[in-house]
């Protein structure tokens, strides 16, 4: 129960980190010459942050901690995101954030889902055969 915990945790703060590296220094939004504006993030910043996630939930979810996994990068995400963008004052942060959380829990708790019903059926082909 405390090694869960103590996964959950980590991976509260390797989650939150990871938003750091890859999002949260890039605060300025882009003006084209059509005049649309985006940003503040491009497609390979998100792909950064996504790609080190899997790699962190599909070893934790391996190794037998994919509820740690699914909680502690939802909770570590939706903070950094709370964080990042809570100096909006229009208060759509909020909204954000709440996007953040729901589909990070659904897709990394999909995820881990998955990784852990192929590793555990290695592992009982291993000890099988």
């Amino acid at each position: 129960m405390i090694r869960h915990l103590v996964a959950a945790v980590l991976l509260t703060a390797v989650a939150a980190a990871d938003w750091a590296v890859w999002l949260g220094w890039d605060q300025k939004y882009v003006e084209h010459s059509d005049g649309h504006v985006s940003g503040p993030y491009e497609a390979w910043q998100v792909v950064g942050l996504v790609a080190v996630l899997v790699i962190v939930g599909g070893v934790a979810a391996h190794l037998r901690y994919a509820l740690a996994a699914t909680f502690g990068i939802t909770v570590g995400l939706t903070a950094a995101a709370s964080y990042d963008w809570s100096d909006d004052g229009s208060g759509l942060w909020l909204v954000g954030a709440a996007a953040v959380a729901l589909g990070t829990l659904c897709a990394t708790g999909a995820a881990t889902a998955v990784i852990s019903a192929v590793s555990r059926g290695v592992r009982a082909r291993g000890t099988a055969g």
